[in-house]
């Protein structure tokens, strides 16, 4: 039905509803009003002279007269026949009498039996038609709550998704299964009946099972884990069934939960246990992942950030059979999730995605996207045709640490201490080896930050040693011991920097097996133990006395990378000043211009 008929049959449904209520109102009302007298007692006020003026019809007559306190009282009475009552109002000196039509029986009937009309049709439309009409109404909690995607308006294909080449070739297979089942199946080969996306948030793991659906050209469910989950028991257990009933009859499919550790958590992890709601919406996934046949061509694509969290019975081989790593991109890839996001975005002549690329590590999809974005957006407030790199520059900086604070104030003074604090972190950096390059350092406010040094290293790693830290402790403690060494006193400025350093000395420590005193042993507990039960019954996993030893392990390190950035400091203070003073007027410092200072040159003035 048109939307615009719908409405307007609703509004004349509301509009009789209402004349209806006003004339059982008014009807109630005048009756509330008026005396009800015998026809003989009219007669007798008749003869003494009290009734002023009267309307009569064959069943009823009513009027107005005096009564004996000389005020104006409404009557009503039921006549009898009397051929003679026209005479008689006539010699009475009646002043004014009028007849009125019988009342039909229509009116009759919508008088007497039209509240009780009005009340059904109200209860139907609130109460019956709600849990006909399905979804999100009374009757319909059993029901998959799953969107069936239209592959025809928005098809997405592995060509749209980028940096994760070894995710797309293991999908692949999937996709040739989807296609052509019969090849796998002539072999006696089974196809797995689950395949598990995992990895850190914004790597694309949605995206991934949507280009499967799209490559295979096959129906696609696509659902979140919280949705199975209701207040009312049995419910999400239900929606199940009835999720993998649609899948069945739309076979061959894609069934796609996101965020599958919403209900895939390890049962039974609180204390004491139990079997509340969402265990039984895991164990009805179970079953119906043992249920259904390989050859019915039914996929379930799971997404998780935390498969550390996920019941074991549901990673076993037969369920989850595949599982699949979303990692960070790497060099090329991030430079190839450039190049699909900047597809719809105009760049300027000599934009450079791969120098992009290159001072982003650490990225993941989401973000390379948000940069693109923010960069679009800079160059469109700025009144551009397109966009440069010097937008994409400063995007890269809004998404790291947000965006600049200019209405912020800063006093000169705590301008100064900024500064010194910027260029200790920015000196030590330059001067440590294996350390990653000063890409820019800035004393511009941008979101909780008053300054910041950017460091960047020229390639992707994926191991870290132990010098290597040690250096990147000193560069964190370099801020706090340049403030000491100039004003002979600290502020609160290096309380972040202060985190980091204590949480990089505590990994060294307790997972990294680097404290001689300790040796090669981890005392951190794994990740996956975040149960609350399981947390009291084991306990900490090591005594106080090593607990004493680690704190002092842990200090013994920050100590010994703060003297050797305050050495550092004390040795180099000439270059210290001149790069603050250099800070203080410019405010920003880029890599050139740094490496022009460390040179002995004069940078070109401000």
């Amino acid at each position: 039905m048109n939307p615009v008929t719908k409405n307007l049959r609703q509004l004349v449904v509301w509009i009789l509803a209402f004349f209806l209520l006003l004339a059982l109102f008014q009807n109630l009302k005048q009756a509330g009003t008026e005396i009800e007298i015998p026809y003989s007692a009219f007669k007798q006020k008749l003869r003494d002279h009290q009734i002023k003026e009267l309307t009569m019809r064959p069943d009823l007559i009513r009027g107005q007269l005096d009564d004996e306190k000389g005020t104006v009282q409404s009557f009503r009475t039921i006549p009898l026949p009397d051929p003679n009552l026209v005479q008689e109002l006539e010699a009475n000196k009646v002043k004014h009498f009028q007849g009125e039509p019988d009342k039909t029986w229509v009116t009759a009937v919508l008088i007497n039996v039209g509240w009780v009309v009005l009340f059904f049709g109200l209860w139907w439309l609130f109460v019956v038609r709600q849990v006909q009409m399905g979804g999100k109404q009374a009757l319909s909690f059993g029901r998959s709550r799953a969107k069936l995607q239209n592959n025809k308006k928005q098809k997405i294909t592995f060509g749209d998704v980028a940096g994760c080449d070894e995710a797309k070739e293991e999908l692949q297979e999937i996709v040739e299964f989807l296609k052509d089942p019969q090849k796998f199946q002539r072999l006696g080969g089974k196809i797995p009946k689950g395949v598990l996306l995992y990895g850190l948030p914004g790597t694309g793991k949605t995206l991934l099972a949507r280009a499967v659906a799209g490559e295979a050209g096959v129906p696609f469910f696509t659902s979140s884990g919280s949705e199975f989950v209701e207040m009312f028991v049995g419910v999400g257990a239900a929606r199940v069934r009835d999720l993998f009933e649609q899948a069945k009859k739309s076979a061959p499919a894609v069934v796609f939960v996101d965020e599958l550790d919403a209900v895939g958590r390890h049962r039974f992890a609180g204390i004491g246990g139990g079997h509340d709601e969402r265990e039984q919406t895991l164990n009805q996934i179970l079953v119906e992942l043992d249920g259904f046949d390989t050859k019915e061509g039914v996929i379930l694509l799971g997404a998780t950030n935390r498969p550390d969290v996920l019941d074991p019975a549901l990673l076993r081989p037969g369920r989850f059979d595949r599982h699949i790593n979303v990692p960070n991109p790497d060099l090329k890839g991030r430079t190839q999730v450039l190049n699909v996001h900047a597809k719809g975005v105009k760049l300027a002549e000599g934009v450079n995605l791969e120098v992009i690329a290159r001072r982003t590590p650490g990225f993941v999809g989401a973000d390379l996207a948000n940069l693109v974005n923010e960069a679009a957006l800079l160059a469109a407030r700025r009144n551009k045709d397109s966009v440069t790199m010097q937008e994409l520059e400063e995007a890269i900086d809004r998404v790291i640490a947000g965006p600049q604070r200019k209405s912020r104030m800063i006093q000169d003074k705590e301008k100064k201490v900024i500064a010194y604090h910027e260029s200790g972190h920015t000196l030590v950096a330059k001067l440590l080896p294996n350390t990653d390059p000063v890409h820019k350092v800035t004393i511009i406010p941008r979101g909780p930050a008053l300054g910041y040094t950017m460091q960047l290293p020229t390639e992707d790693r994926y191991l870290t040693s132990k010098s290597e830290i040690f250096n990147r402790l000193c560069v964190l403690l370099g801020g706090r011991c340049a403030e000491e060494l100039i004003f002979n006193e600290i502020t609160t400025g290096a309380s972040d920097d202060l985190s980091k350093a204590t949480a990089y000395a505590q990994k060294m420590v307790m997972e990294f097996g680097m404290s001689d005193r300790l040796g090669p042993i981890t005392y951190r507990k794994p990740d996956e133990e975040v149960f609350l039960g399981r947390d009291i019954s084991r306990g900490q996993g090591y005594s106080e006395s090593t607990a004493q030893v680690i704190d002092e392990e842990v200090k013994r390190i920050i100590k010994e990378c703060q003297e050797k950035a305050r050495d550092i400091l004390t040795k180099n203070k000439d270059l210290l000043d001149k790069l603050a003073a250099r800070l203080v007027e410019k405010e920003i410092v880029d890599a050139d211009e740094l490496n022009l200072i460390f040179a002995g040159a004069v940078p070109a003035a401000a």
